[in-house]
């Protein structure tokens, strides 16, 4: 038990941790969690409308876990996969291929992350198709290592980082908010993504395209639901064509937050992989790379490996967690509760002309704020209201292209009580402005 005060973690914090990759730690000091709600070392609690980037779908803590990973724990923590069949992760592979969108997808990888779990599939691409290019959106994020960094279409997270991967096409991601274009259909904006992507493809790829690595919503630039049609006329026009794989990256997107068991089911499309990590695990670090039987041969011996990856512990706490939410049907109630926040967030923007747009799926929902009609990023003003709501004991995300989109992506078991209360400090921090 640590039994330090506020103030020493903090000063410690400081001292010991590498804490300037972020651009301000929020002063809570964690003492404890349960369900959606956090709790503070001098006992206040705070409504958590993160879920730790969207990893603690079924809430905090849950007591079936917990039993799960003490359960494990007593048998084995590690063992190594590389030597020794693991029921364990047996187990866990089986119930991932009963769950995938695609009955082709039967054959998974595991890491520790959801970088190991794109790492796997930029390799696995690779290997298979035989082909170096890949494609991937700006302003994507897919991870920080350079492998996935090399894939990640922010120029600002590669700062002194190069060189990178080579091979990588960037295409613009079909974020219709701020499109260079007027339109005001959505199948339409994502028609002319397309057709922008395949100009460029045309002229800079050297057909050796291997895949295309893409979220159903893309998630840290500023949460933004690809267009309905997006993905099937991409692969349609584009991945057949030049023989790429279409790769899903549903590390954030996964395990119901989207209002389906997988963000990719929003769309008339089948990957060829998928990659999965955050509440996989159920809170424990867990990544998995899934594909079919055919692609994941291409893999031989010392390709691809991760000591920790599949950790038995890790494995049962995912097993536990994928039963909690087909039980619970949290897909669903995401699904409810996702179309109840976004129709009080309508609301307020038809009030508060900071609001410049709502979107999301599920309880994955971005509200971009803008300074004025030509759609100015309010920075400041987004950090403003962060730091207010925390005053009123709810925690948001921030994120986006600009640094302007309140992330909202609270525990799929959180009641239409707190959902109110969230909203409630929504709108009087914006009044505070």
């Amino acid at each position: 038990m640590i039994s330090m005060s506020r103030e020493d973690i903090i000063r410690d914090a400081h001292k010991y941790l590498i804490l300037n990759i972020v651009d301000e730690v929020t002063p809570l000091v964690i003492a404890e969690a349960k369900g959606s709600v956090i709790k503070d070392i001098d006992g206040r609690e705070f409504i958590d409308a993160f879920s730790g980037i969207s990893v603690m779908n079924i809430g905090h803590c849950r007591d079936e876990i917990i039993s799960a990973v003490i359960e494990q724990a007593k048998k084995y923590m590690h063992v190594s996969s590389y030597y020794y069949y693991v029921p364990i992760l047996v187990e866990l592979a089986k119930r991932l291929a009963q769950i995938m969108p695609s009955k082709r997808l039967t054959k998974t990888f595991f890491g520790n992350s959801g970088a190991e779990a794109n790492e796997c599939a930029i390799k696995l691409a690779r290997k298979y198709t035989r082909r170096h290019e890949i494609i991937a959106l700006t302003p994507s994020f897919h991870g920080r290592t350079l492998g996935t960094l090399s894939i990640t279409g922010q120029g600002g997270r590669k700062r002194g980082m190069g060189p990178l991967l080579s091979g990588v096409i960037f295409v613009p991601a079909p974020y219709c908010y701020r499109a260079p274009f007027k339109v005001d259909d959505e199948e339409e904006c994502g028609k002319i993504y397309v057709e922008l992507a395949r100009d460029i493809i045309r002229e800079t790829s050297t057909s050796q395209i291997s895949g295309f690595i893409v979220e159903p919503v893309i998630g840290e630039p500023g949460i933004i639901p690809l267009p309905k049609n997006y993905l099937k006329i991409f692969r349609e026009e584009i991945l057949d064509r030049y023989g790429g794989l279409l790769i899903i990256d549903e590390v954030q997107t996964g395990f119901g937050r989207t209002g389906k068991m997988f963000g990719v089911e929003h769309y008339d499309v089948e990957p060829d992989i998928m990659t999965m990590a955050k509440a996989l695990g159920g809170g424990l670090p867990l990544g998995a790379c899934t594909t079919s039987e055919e692609i994941a041969s291409a893999f031989e011996p010392g390709d691809h490996f991760s000591t920790f990856g599949g950790n038995p512990v890790s494995a049962a706490a995912a097993i536990r967690n994928i039963e909690i939410i087909l039980r619970e049907e949290l897909h669903k109630k995401a699904e409810e509760k996702g179309a109840y926040v976004m129709k009080r967030l309508h609301e307020l923007k038809d009030r508060y002309k900071i609001i410049g747009d709502v979107r999301g799926k599920g309880l994955m929902i971005g509200v971009e704020l803008v300074k004025d009609s030509s759609k100015t990023p309010a920075r400041e003003e987004a950090k403003k209201i962060m730091r207010k709501m925390f005053d009123e004991g709810v925690l948001v995300g921030i994120g986006g292209v600009y640094g302007n989109v309140i992330r909202i992506q609270p525990p799929l078991v959180i009641e239409y009580e707190k959902l109110d209360k969230i909203l409630e400090a929504f709108e009087r921090s914006i009044r505070n402005l």
